[in-house]
């Protein structure tokens, strides 16, 4: 998994997308993941973003979950805070390193979650489960993606697999909103540090 490398707890796909590097040059090129320094590398040199949540912002919680309807000043934050990641993203391609937006690779590193050994061990139990469960073993793999869990509680990516799905196949039935719920006052997405994010 891209965010176990990264070292992130919820990496939804904006937020692998959230991945960048500052030279235009080599924007599409193939790049390599660097496991250690949870930044993405390209012709050998490093990322000057850390992985995260690609301007998204925590209104989604606002929503009415019976009309699926956002309040509009959620909206409004919802809608500034891509508008500023994207318009940070803009400027740091179009100039580089010399963008407010960008870091060094050690600043970008200092952004990144120290992992732990109980983190490490929950990502090698969900590998596990997950090769039981393909292999036709679905109790013992589920067993081991319990765990997985319980070791690295803090985790949507590891809960997410497991989770059920709604008619959009997205993680988003009552277990999840129970979830989200109790987290009380702690973020869903971590915050990005940015000039202008909510």
């Amino acid at each position: 998994m891209i965010a176990d490398q990264l070292g992130r707890i919820n990496a939804p796909d904006e937020a692998i997308r959230g991945i960048r590097r500052h030279d235009p040059a080599v924007l599409g090129a193939e790049a390599e993941l660097d496991p250690a320094a949870g930044l993405r590398q390209c012709d050998g040199q490093r990322g000057v973003r850390p992985a995260e949540a690609a301007g998204s912002y925590e209104g989604f919680r606002q929503m009415d979950r019976a009309t699926r309807e956002l309040p509009s000043s959620a909206a409004q934050l919802t809608a500034q805070a891509k508008t500023t990641y994207v318009s940070a993203i803009r400027d740091w391609v179009l100039r580089g390193a010399d963008s407010e937006h960008a870091f060094s690779a050690d600043q970008a590193r200092a952004h990144l979650p120290a992992l732990t050994e109980d983190m490490v061990a929950a990502q090698t139990m969900f590998r596990l489960g997950q090769f039981l469960m393909r292999h036709g073993e679905a109790q013992e793999g589920a067993r081991w993606l319990r765990e997985a869990t319980r070791l690295h509680p803090d985790s949507w990516c590891l809960w997410r697999q497991q989770a059920g799905v709604n008619e959009l196949g997205l993680a988003a039935l009552p277990d999840f909103w129970e979830r989200v719920d109790a987290l009380g006052s702690r973020r869903y997405y971590a915050p990005v540090d940015m000039k202008g994010m909510p």
